[in-house]
């Protein structure tokens, strides 16, 4: 088995098909989009390949250890993953090409007019280390 995320992205990646961004949504419209995104999970968890999910919110903050006592905050100086990433699922498959199979079936999640969105997702595999014997 293997990990992969399946990033949701506000901004960033190519345009969807159906490209009428959340905030123009009718209320039905985000709710059958949050509904299909809950049973993609549901269906994901009866086959083991579920781990997580989360949206995340627009807001954040970068934080570095700048000396002791003295975390400096600020807002930039990057492209902010608060103005990129909007939420994230985590699954754990048999192969690379199950991973592509989920991040295609969930890309055709309903958007306005209650049409496919066809939006790009990031598919990013979990670095793992090998493992080592002594």
């Amino acid at each position: 088995m293997a990990k992969y995320l399946l990033l949701k992205h506000y901004r960033g990646a190519p345009a969807p098909v159906n490209d009428v961004p959340m905030d123009l949504w009718t209320p039905e419209e985000l709710s059958a989009h949050v509904q299909y995104m809950r049973d993609f999970a549901a269906r994901l968890q009866e086959t083991g390949e579920f781990v997580g999910h989360q949206a995340l919110a627009p807001e954040g903050t970068f934080v570095r250890y700048d000396g002791e006592g003295r975390p400096p905050v600020t807002d930039g100086p990057f492209a902010e993953t608060k103005d990129l990433i909007a939420g994230w699922m985590m699954i754990d498959v048999d192969s690379y090409e199950r991973a592509l199979e989920l991040a295609g079936e969930l890309s055709a999640a309903p958007g306005a007019g209650g049409r496919p969105i066809h939006e790009w997702l990031e598919l990013r595999p979990f670095l793992s280390a090998p493992l080592t014997t002594e």
